[in-house]
Parts: structure tokens; sequence; C-alpha cells
């Protein structure tokens, strides 16, 4: 590196070595340091790296002792509720002013929530409705999907987490069903989001088929919300403003809000959706807290959750489920006391995807647990049909090796000419990558992708509006109500002369096509990250790692390319990389965890 350049900035201290800040963090620490009125190298290096561990995902900055005195006398760095640009806690987390803010709230949302139950429960029905929806388990062991259902109705806030197939969104339909049998005015108004326009299809689905089969009358089915959305939408985007419509001053005219997929929902918004919905309204949240923590900054349902960490229900709480439903709770004699919160988050144990001895069960359970030893003799015993591991080829033999795989994987789609047919198959299969850049990045994987179906004229790669070509959009366009995540197909538009146009699928399940220049920001996908992959299903992925080890491979992150496959899970990689990545966790720093378990 030149050190002569002017953006270089040298430190080494009790934090770590850091050759340079980027310059945004150079900006703002100079900003603030300007602000302060003092030229303190102190006040700058906290800031800069504020700044640097803030873009990493990070709510806020531990810091040692010894700065407390140094930044707590500037007058640019504030106690927690005072209005300053940097805050500094007791517990010495530095936060932006911003992020301080968003946490505060959350926090103190979800304690008053927990605290709270929901008066007039007609026990003697939700008894009936329980034991109507539930069938008695053969063991006497908890049924985690009853005890959600029964906190969702008793309770204004529940967390249900569970991996994939453990039934979470079909466990969503039993629960409108409970709580509409207990609104008396047949006035309930409830609301279905999640992150992603996919994510809010999927929901949406589910609940259109599971409502089906439950057993309520045709009223209180009928008066299923038959429409999700995602959060932006369901709270109004504002264009151009980082603001929405609904918000502490203009609640939601909701009284109960479900939120799927909340593992990708940083803490910005998740704050915002909290602050949107009235106090007395059920909030309930539902995501797998092992999964990879959102793009943006936080990691706000494995904070809620404290995963890692063993909790039990109260015994007041145990005690009214069984008075309720006959039925027990799972409780430890280790973990009787805590707080409020305990009650409400339920973590669902029983996979009805995966049968026992699935390979991809018997998987996802060892990179939960960060088991690198047992997760990677799994996959290379050759006991299982649904799981396997591959040697990474070197660079040079890439595009030979994964030809038959490709071919395999998308030549189905890409001799269909109709939407929604072509959204069918494209999703049967994924190549899945671990990064962006590098030999086995997804840039690197879709330009060989590409070569291999142009050279069996499957594609035309010389025209950029290619027929089949698949697009994820990258950044949200409010006006035309695509989003980040969504994705994509170019096909002819029987409307439009056969004319090439883009095609979405939508919440609401419909197709719409968009000229592709109007487009916003897009990339081609038969390669997606693991970070994208979210809130999607396959039936068959392909996991690409890396060559050498990065601080972006984590266990969550290999946790979350393998559940996204529902048949088959592939990984190509090296056995060192792998056991580093499942050695390792994604720690963000945050005080939410803290304040709502500890404080």
């Amino acid at each position: 590196m030149n050190k002569s350049n002017e953006n270089y900035t040298p430190f080494s201290g009790f934090l770590g070595t850091y050759d340079a800040f980027s310059e945004i963090d150079n900006h703002f620490a100079r900003l603030v340091t300007r602000l302060s009125g003092t030229e303190s190298p102190d006040l700058f290096y906290a800031a800069a790296l504020l700044s640097h561990v803030s873009a990493q995902g990070h709510i806020c900055l531990k810091l040692s002792s010894k700065w407390r005195d140094k930044l707590i006398s500037s007058r640019v760095v504030g106690r927690p509720g005072e209005f300053r640009p940097l805050i500094l806690d007791e517990k010495l987390r530095l936060y932006l002013y911003r992020y301080w803010q968003y946490e505060k709230s959350l926090a103190d949302d979800i304690k008053a929530r927990s605290a709270s139950e929901i008066e007039n429960i007609d026990l003697t029905l939700l008894r009936e409705g329980l034991s109507r929806t539930f069938e008695p388990l053969q063991e006497k062991n908890t049924d985690w999907q009853k005890l959600a259902s029964f906190i969702s109705v008793v309770k204004k806030f529940c967390v249900i987490s569970g991996g994939p197939g453990t039934g979470k969104t079909r466990l969503v339909a039993k629960i409108l069903g409970l709580l509409l049998e207990q609104d008396k005015s047949s006035g309930l108004r409830i609301a279905l989001c999640a992150p992603t326009g996919k994510a809010s299809v999927r929901l949406q689905e589910s609940i259109k088929i599971s409502k089906e089969t439950l057993p309520f009358e045709n009223r209180i089915k009928d008066s299923m919300p038959s429409e999700a959305s995602t959060i932006h939408r369901l709270l109004g985007t504002i264009s151009g403003s980082p603001y929405f419509r609904h918000n502490a001053a203009n609640r939601l005219p909701v009284d109960v809000v479900v939120l799927d997929e909340a593992s990708m929902v940083d803490l910005a918004l998740m704050s915002k959706l909290f602050q949107a919905t009235s106090s007395d309204a059920r909030l309930i949240l539902l995501g797998d807290r092992d999964q990879l923590a959102s793009v943006e900054a936080g990691s706000v349902l494995g904070d809620i959750c404290d995963t890692g960490r063993i909790h039990s229900f109260s015994e007041s709480l145990s005690a009214k489920y069984q008075e309720i439903t006959g039925n027990s709770v799972e409780l430890s004699e280790k973990y009787k006391t805590g707080p409020e919160i305990r009650d409400c988050v339920v973590e669902l144990k029983k996979n009805y995807r995966f049968r026992e001895g699935s390979g991809i069960g018997e998987l996802s359970s060892a990179l939960k647990t960060g088991d690198s030893l047992r997760a990677l003799s799994l996959l290379k015993s050759g006991a299982f049909q649904d799981i396997k591991w591959n040697i990474l080829p070197h660079p040079s033999r890439l595009k030979g090796r994964i030809r038959e795989v490709v071919l395999n994987g998308y030549k189905p789609f890409l001799e269909t000419k109709s939407p929604a047919e072509a959204f069918y198959l494209f999703g049967r299969f994924q190549l899945l990558s671990a990064l962006r850049k590098g030999p086995y990045g997804v840039y690197a994987l879709n330009s060989t992708v590409e070569q291999i179906l142009s050279d069996e004229n499957l594609i035309d790669i010389r025209k950029r509006w290619y027929c089949s070509r698949p697009i994820l959009i990258k950044k949200n366009d409010y006006y035309m109500h695509l989003f980040n995540g969504d994705v994509g197909i170019i096909l002819p538009d029987p409307a439009s002369d056969d004319e090439l146009r883009a095609f979405f699928r939508f919440s609401d399940g419909t197709l719409r096509s968009f000229l592709p220049a109007r487009l916003p920001e897009h990339e081609t996908v038969y390669a997606m990250t693991a970070h994208q992959s979210q809130g999607s299903e396959f039936e068959d992925v392909l996991l690409f790692l890396p060559d050498r080890d990065s601080p972006l491979l984590t266990r969550e992150l290999v946790y979350t390319a393998v559940t996204r496959a529902k048949e088959k899970a592939e990984i190509w990689g090296s056995e060192s990389v792998f056991e580093m990545a499942v050695s390792r966790r994604i720690e963000r720093s945050s005080g939410l965890r803290d304040a709502l378990w500890n404080s």
C-alpha cells in the first residue's frame, strides 16, 4: 500500500491494527472531530472505527474503559438519552445516535409487549380451538406448535423460530384461525408481511393452501387475509426518503401483524415496524434464528431469541397452558428465573420436511452446533442420497466440471416460453456462492454458466436482453414495486407482439412484465450469494465455497445455503475452508440482547 496516499490512516492500538480506513470512515471522523471543536486523535479514531464496524453490520463499537474519560468529555459524545452525534452507554458501547435510538425504541417496545397479555380471552373457546387444531401427541412431549399458537393468542408478542420444514408458515394459518375465533366483532384486522417480495409470496401461498384443511368454520377461513406484502409496502414508502407513512405518529390500522423471515430484517426496519404497530396490537415474528443475519446492520432475530443460550418458560405460563390444554411444558429447574420475554419465544423442534435419517436434516443439525467434523463426515460418507461433497476444482477446470450440472439444472427452464412455467422450472435448481468476487464467486460463476449455455445454443449472450435471462433486482424501486432480492426472467410477451419483457411474480400471485430498460439496478442470477437466497426454496442447490478462508464464511452462511434445498444439497470446497467456516459464528456487536435478557 502507498502510505503517502492522503486517505491512508494508520492505527495500531488495543482494538487491533488497521492499515487504513475507507474514505467514508475518514470523512465521518473528520466531521465529528470538527463538530467537537477539538483536534482529539482519540475521538477521530473512535469515530472512524465506529463507521468502519457499522459498515460490517455492527450496531455499536465496544470500547476499553481507558477511552471513557477521553470521549465522554467531548461535546459530540453523549450519554443515553442525550441528543448527540455519538452515544456512549454504561457498558462502554459507542453508538451512532440513530442506531442507539433504534435499539432503545425496539428494546423498550419488546419489553412492554412481553410483559402484557391480551385481556378478555375466551379460554373455553381457546381450549376447544386448540384441541380441534392439534392432534394429541402419542408421547408426552411438548407440542411446540400448539404452545406457539397458545402464546400468540394470549400474549401481545410472540417469536416463533424454527428451521425449514418445521411448519412455521403453515402454523400461521392455524394461529389466524384461533385469533379470528376470539374476535366477537368480526372485524379483526390482520396484516401479513415479509422482508422481500418472494418471501411474501411464499407466506401468502402457504396460508392459502393450509387454511383449506383447517377445522374452522368457513366464515373463519373466509376472514383470513388473502394477501401478504413486503414490510416497505405495508408501512408505505415515501419516495426519496428513509421514512414511512406509517410511524409512531400514524400507526398501522391493524390488530395483528405477522412478520415472516424475520432473520432478514435489520435493526432500523424492525424498529420502524414496531413503532408503527399499535401497543394494543399483536406482533408475531417467524424466522430461523440460526440463519444468516440481515445484510444491513444488526442481528435482530438472534438477539431477540438470545441464540446460543438456553432458557425455560416460567412456571406461571406453564401452569396456564396446562390448565387450558391439559398438556405440560418442558421446564428446566436450572433456568427457572428470567425476564418476561422468555415466555414469548418458542422454538419449533419437529421437522416435517426431512424424515428421520435425512442427510439434509442431519447436516443442518451439525452446522447449527458448529460440529464441522461431523458435518464433513456426513457429506463425504456417501450414506445419504440428498447431500454430497466435491473437492473444489482448479479455476481452469471449473467450466468443464460444472457443465453437466448446469445443463441438468437450467436447460428445462430455458426451453419454455411460458412465464409461469419458467418461474416454476427456474426454482428447481440454484447455484449458490459464499462470495461475490473471486474465481468461485457469483460474478465468475454467472459468466461461466452463460458460456456453457451459449456453447449449447441455449442462450444468445451477444444480446444484453437475451431470451430467458434470469435477473435479480439489487435496488428498491418503490414506483415500480420492485425490491432488492426480487427475481425476474426475460421472456417474450404475447401481449406486446412477443417483445422481450422482464417478468416478475408479485405477492398477489400475479405475473407482471416491464420494459427491461426501465428496470432498477439488477444482475444476472444463475448464481446468487447465500445471503441473496434467504427467503427462497429450491429443490436442489449447489454451494461453492472459496479456495481460501474469508471472515464472511460462517456456519450461518453454510447452514442458510444448505437449508434452501428441499431435495438435494451439494457443496464444493476444500476441507480446511469448510471446517473454518463452520467453526465461526456471526458475532455482531449490539446492546439489544443485553437490554432484553439481562436488564
